[in-house]
């Protein structure tokens, strides 16, 4: 079987100081006080506050845990309890009350009936939230969406893919991984399997029924070598049926990633 690691980088230490590099450089040419970490006690939330606190001090990064319901109450210990590994301040916020609201104010709209709805709902509160509390403190918000997710657009459109900076955006979730290594996150964050979205148990690997390591070679493959899925499969020893799969989702989300449709003038 070929090896679906072997050309993602494992220089963590250049990994690290490059990503810190960076956030101090952003939040210094932005003149601000800052920045708030969406903490969800996830790898990506909790890489990208640690990377934060590396770069500017505990007393510069901030987090807001947004539970939406009782089901993402463990998502929210966790969260909680990086802040406390961390030191760093942070706030829970339940976002309960105004999904109760939205519902209310769109009747023609069953939150409960349609998990994408919902979720996407979810996800645009929390980026409105986390806006706030970066107004209000003169901070940037950092998001933790990875080169991956982005790819294969695993993020909502002015939710969880919002931000100004995006530490992990040039990093495959197989390479935040090992980065998680050297930064020595908690084993009750790294033995966490990926999630996206609302619903526990959610991820790409799940969806895509393959690995994260074949889903990141696959799109390594695909953008880096602008290779054809014909030749990737062979490459990879893989399934042409994974490939197809991870290709087409690449391919009907490019939507978000591009800028909103303008006419010529």
């Amino acid at each position: 079987m070929a090896d679906r690691t072997a050309e993602f980088r494992d220089d963590t230490a250049a990994m690290c100081e490059e990503c810190v590099a960076f956030i101090r450089s952003i939040v210094s040419t932005a003149d601000a006080e800052g920045v708030v970490v969406g903490l969800d006690g996830g790898l990506g939330s909790t890489v990208v506050a640690t990377l934060a606190v590396e770069a500017l001090g505990t007393d510069d990064v901030s987090g807001l845990v947004l539970p939406s319901s009782k089901i993402g109450s463990r998502s929210a210990r966790d969260a909680e309890a990086v802040s406390d590994v961390l030191g760093i301040d942070s706030e829970t916020v339940h976002l309960q009350q105004l999904l109760v609201q939205f519902g209310n104010l769109a009747p023609h709209t069953d939150l409960h009936g349609d998990p994408i709805v919902r979720e996407n709902l979810v996800a645009r509160l929390r980026m409105t939230m986390l806006y706030l509390s970066a107004n209000a403190t003169a901070r940037l918000v950092a998001g933790t969406t990875t080169k991956s997710e982005f790819l294969l657009g695993s993020f909502a459109k002015h939710g969880d893919g919002a931000a100004d900076l995006r530490p992990l955006g040039g990093l495959y979730r197989t390479e935040v991984e090992r980065l998680a290594d050297e930064l020595e996150i908690p084993p009750f964050v790294t033995e966490r399997p990926a999630a996206v979205g609302f619903y526990p148990g959610r991820s790409d690997s799940h969806d895509l029924e393959a690995p994260q390591s074949v889903i990141d070679a696959v799109l390594g493959r695909l953008i880096e070598e602008n290779e054809s899925p014909e030749r990737i499969a062979a490459t990879l020893e893989v399934d042409a049926g994974v490939v197809d799969r991870i290709v087409r989702r690449h391919e009907m989300t490019a939507h978000k990633r591009r800028h909103p449709p303008t006419p010529a003038g």
